[in-house]
């Protein structure tokens, strides 16, 4: 029995207005559903990211079909890495200009690749990844 992927993925955001814009407008994932007050769902390549407001999420419960939904919440701030092919580095360092997005840092791996860290609006640390350093 094997674990062969990641699905779905979640941070967390009291401003999901804000997050709406940053992730569809700065990342340009494609926004797939949401609920005013308590999600975000965006579609990333084959996978979801799930962006939650934890004061919904953690403190009232969630039925799909009559089905519970467990509680879960998060506080403070969260990681997520996306990857993008590496001749897009210097498209993307124009694109943090033009939004005026600060990069918190910027790492070239001894084995290749390099890494863009900076944050969303709910100051969770954001990492594009340009090229393959995990070799998956």
């Amino acid at each position: 029995m094997n674990i062969t992927k990641i699905v779905e993925t979640c941070l967390y955001s009291n401003d999901l207005e804000a997050s709406q814009e940053f992730y569809s407008d700065f990342l340009g994932l494609k926004m797939i559903t949401w609920e005013p007050g308590r999600h975000l769902f965006f579609r990333c390549g084959s996978g979801m990211l799930l962006i939650f407001n934890p004061e919904h999420t953690s403190r009232k419960e969630t039925e799909v079909d009559d089905q519970l939904i467990p509680l879960h919440g998060s506080r403070g701030s969260g990681h997520i890495a996306f990857q993008a092919e590496s001749s897009m580095l210097d498209e993307w360092r124009r694109r943090f200009d033009e939004y005026g997005i600060e990069i918190e840092s910027e790492v070239d791996w001894p084995d290749g690749g390099t890494s863009i860290y900076f944050r969303d609006p709910s100051n969770n640390s954001i990492e594009i990844i340009f090229g393959n350093i995990w070799n998956v």
